[in-house]
């Protein structure tokens, strides 16, 4: 197991904030690198790629704490809500500038797109499924719903699914990049069924490797 020194409770909330503000900059920095002429080919098309990788990149990690705490023992639970609110900010912007900036609010093209496109279809289709989600990140949510929030938010395992299926239908070679996503993605979902027996074998081989101190026998009087 990993041994990293423990965050000062004191900064559990201001570190979650930090995330936040880190997690933004790539979309800044890309805004940036359009509006200024730096991103190389079509802008508009490079701008929506890197916001659309991010959130792919962002869905994984939320979907990583789990198998690290199990696996290294390091406990990140804290930062799995940000995470996926990113992720859903990130799959918001890469689906606004491609109807703002791509297709100009050209309704009528865009519902084509959705309609005829595969992989737009399943992005959509994970956009929408974030959304409830999204509103439903709050501790009062988690409160309301009980058992049905577990049940809902299971969902992010098959909107990750539908984000890194839509990354590779979206270019015409799937290359090495594609496959990462698609594997780790599958990585992922894999942890899930096999999670609780492992952890079972693991508090069992715990057991057999924990020393036993016989009881010291009273001596006859």
């Amino acid at each position: 197991m990993a041994v990293l020194p423990t965050l000062p409770k004191r900064l559990h909330g201001p570190s979650v904030w930090a995330l936040y503000a880190v997690g933004f900059m790539p979309a800044a920095l890309a805004f940036y690198l359009g509006a200024t002429g730096q991103l190389p080919g079509n802008a508009v098309k490079e701008f929506e790629h890197l916001l659309g990788l991010w959130a792919l990149r962002f869905l994984v990690a939320t979907l990583a704490i789990t198998p690290i705490r199990d696996l290294f023992g390091l406990n990140w639970l804290r930062y799995r809500r940000a995470l996926g609110l990113l992720a859903f900010y990130y799959v918001l912007m890469h689906f606004l500038s491609y109807m703002l900036l791509d297709q100009m609010l050209r309704f009528p093209a865009i519902v084509a797109d959705i309609a005829r496109r595969p992989f737009i279809t399943i992005g959509m289709t994970a956009l929408v499924l974030l959304i409830p989600l999204a509103l439903t990140s709050n501790n009062w949510s988690i409160r309301k719903l009980g058992q049905r929030w577990n049940k809902l938010h299971r969902l992010v395992y098959l909107i990750a699914a539908a984000g890194a299926l839509h990354f590779a239908m979206s270019v015409k070679i799937v290359g090495p990049e594609q496959m990462l996503y698609i594997a780790l993605v599958a990585l992922l979902l894999a942890w899930r069924p096999i999670r609780m027996p492992y952890l079972r074998w693991r508090r069992q081989r715990s057991g057999i490797a924990r020393p036993h101190h016989p009881t010291t026998e009273k001596a006859a009087g």
